[in-house]
Order: structure tokens, then sequence, then C-alpha cells
């Protein structure tokens, strides 16, 4: 038999999921699995939106949509970006796609092609070197570490770009660290981005998700780079609509054009019933929205207290998103029962196979001495994996 194509030599498995398949299987055989892995909130979808969607089958709105999402659909993103940031946008450069991972994918292939460099600071989520090498791109990663709050300065993006460089990836409220960009820095970025003339994908999926009476600011609010901004958004993480797959892209009419068709012929339209659940979302009541984010940071503060009351554990308060990134470099290079931990990848499959913990190792998001957890579970849940992890970690001699 002939091989397959060379691009499907070069991915790999999301880790996140492969970890969170793997806890879910042993939780199907009676074990007692605290799943700390994946960004799924564990509120259900809001009413106001569940009930959007009967209405919507009620009257048969079950047939194709346009390719690029219904135009009120379209509108009500345009609408939401001018009343919160003061930003207009038209209409037909909003693309609504499968998921805000879709609407990634849709715009580094539209942009990027062999031969082009993608810079993405690390640590970052873990499908965005993958999405690069799909494109025939090169992922050129620039590590901010925690002396920065895992945020790049402009110093380090100006030292990394070339002849080569075509697009920056940038996330805020970041998975998987939780790091917010200010606008202050923000600005500082924004110069080096103006005047090297590359494209810059801003992912702000998480931005209702944001602690410590900080604001979110959009790169869409700065006028000078307003041409090289692509946004990517949705409803999933804001509304706790992750199965609904509704997710956007706006950009500058030419890449918006060349996105639609790729959606066109890849998927063609997004769920429609999804679609005006999302009009409701996005248009509708927020203060459930509020309500989940007052649980998320109640949460947040309990873990971060549970967290630096470890011995040898280190890590930063995040301050958007539901993640801990937490640094056990005191731990590794120890026994437990005859085995080494060499890394965070066996500390990780320590927490799973012995502490029954899943959590994703840092490896995945380019850093060799993390873990990631999410709190995007109940607390008591949370804490109940911590406690297990506390006292795991006094048995690694």
């Amino acid at each position: 038999m002939k091989k397959l194509a060379d691009r499907s030599y070069k991915l790999s498995l999301s880790q996140t999921l492969a970890i969170s398949a793997k806890a879910n299987k042993m939780k199907s055989k009676g074990v007692d699995v605290v799943n700390l892995t994946v960004g799924e909130p564990d509120f259900p979808t809001p009413h106001n939106i569940k009930a959007a969607a009967i209405t919507a089958i009620n009257e048969n709105f079950t047939k194709y949509t346009n390719s690029s999402g219904i135009e009120p659909l379209r509108q009500a993103v345009v609408d939401k970006y001018s009343e919160e940031f003061g930003v207009t946008f038209d209409w037909q450069n909003v693309t609504i796609s499968n998921g805000a991972k879709q609407a990634l994918n849709n715009v580094i292939m539209a942009v990027c092609e062999e031969g082009d460099e993608v810079i993405i600071p690390t640590p970052s989520w873990l499908s965005y070197p993958e999405m690069v090498l799909l494109s025939g791109a090169t992922p050129v990663l620039v590590y901010a570490d925690e002396n920065s709050g895992f945020k790049i300065t402009a110093e380090q993006l100006r030292s990394k770009i070339t002849k080569s460089t075509k697009l920056l990836i940038l996330c805020s409220p970041s998975n998987p660290t939780g790091a917010v960009y200010s606008r202050e820095e923000l600005e500082e970025l924004v110069e080096v981005i103006k005047e090297s003339n590359i494209y810059v994908i801003f992912d702000e999926i998480y931005e209702k998700l944001i602690y410590d009476d900080k604001r979110h600011v959009s790169l869409c609010e700065f006028d000078e780079i307003r041409e090289q901004v692509i946004l990517i958004n949705g409803v999933s993480k804001s509304y706790s609509m992750t199965g609904w797959r509704i997710g956007y892209s706006i950009a500058n009419e030419e890449i918006s054009k060349v996105i639609r068709k790729l959606q066109s012929h890849m998927t063609a339209n997004p769920n429609s019933i999804a679609q005006k659940a999302a009009i409701e979302a996005i248009r509708g009541d927020q203060a459930e929205v509020e309500r989940m984010r007052q649980i998320f940071n109640k949460r947040r503060l309990a873990g971060y207290e549970k967290l630096k009351s470890i011995e040898g554990v280190d890590l930063i308060m995040p301050s958007g998103a539901f993640y801990f990134y937490v640094d056990f470099s005191e731990y590794l290079n120890r026994r437990v029962r005859g085995r080494l931990i060499e890394s965070t990848d066996d500390l990780t499959n320590y927490f799973l196979e012995d502490l029954l913990v899943a959590a994703v190792s840092g490896t995945s998001f380019g850093s060799t001495k993390h873990v990631r957890f999410s709190f995007a579970c109940s607390e008591f849940e949370f804490l109940r994996g911590l406690d297990r992890i506390e006292a795991g970690l006094k048995k690694l001699m």
C-alpha cells in the first residue's frame, strides 16, 4: 500500500482529549477517577439558550443555512463588539464555524503555507502548533516564563520575526496559564505587529472569564493594526455550550472571502439549531454568565490556597480562564515504588494510575516542568483531586 500524506505523520493526537478519554474509560469501569483535564464548564447550558433551540426545532429551522452562518447571528456578533469594545465591523466579515477550533484552522489555512513561519508564545494551547503544521508552515515557539507572568514581551516578539514570518497567535485570557494581557502590554506588542506588517490571530474565547477586577482588552481596539487582526471567539466557554459547536472569526474582507470558500467545501454551515441558540446567548440575559464567573472565581481562590499549601509546589494565580498551571519541578527525578519520575509526563501518569487523578502534562503546552489542572469541575471534586495529589507527592522519595 502507498504511504499516507506527509502531513499525517507530522500531527499528534490531542493529549488533553486522550488523557480525558483514558480517565473516562477508567470511570466507566467503576474506578473513582477525578478528571481535571478538560476545559468544559460543569454547568448546564442556561435555560433561555436551550429554550431558543427548542423554539428553532419547533419552527422547523433544521435545514441548511448559509455556509458562513445566518445573517442574524453574524449581526449579533457585530453588535456585541460594537457595544462591548466600541468597534464596528461589517457582518460579512464574520464567519460562523463549527466551534472556535474550526474557525482557527480556517484562518491558518487561509493565511499560511509552506515556507511561512508562525510565532506562537508558549505555554500555549496544544492545537496551535498542530494546525500550523497542517498548513505546511513552521511553528516558531517563544517561551514566556513566570517572570513575565507567562506573557511575551515586545522584545521577544521582535527578536523572532524574520522575512518568513507571516502570523502571530495570541491568546488572552490564556489556556493553559490563565494569563491576561493588559492594555499597556498589548500596546507594546502592537508597535511590533504594525512595523512588521504580520497578521495576528487574537484568540479571546475566554474573554468573559476574568477575575480580580481586570478588564478584557481586545486587539481589535487598536485601529492601527485593524486590518492585520483576525479575532477568534465563540460561545462554548462563557455560556457552557461546548457541545453546541459554535465559534466564529472576524477578519478583513480578503481573508474572510477565503475562509468562506474553505468552509463551504469542508463542512458547509454550522448546526442550524445551535446558531439560533447562539443568538440568544449573545443577545440575551447575561446574568447566568456572571453567576458562573463568580463560581469559577470561588473555585480559583480555594484551589490556589490549596495548591500553595502543598510543599514544593509553585504557581502563579491565574487572572482568567479556569486553569492552574503548576510548577512541579521539585518533584522530578524522584522515585516511587522503584519508578523514576523523570518528566511531567511520568508525573501525570503517576497521578492517573496511582492517585486516580487525571491532569495534563505541561509538555503538551511547551513546558517541561508544569502540569495543568482545570477547575471547570465542581469545587468539591477539584479539591478532592488535589487532596489525593498532596498525599501522593509525599510518597515521592
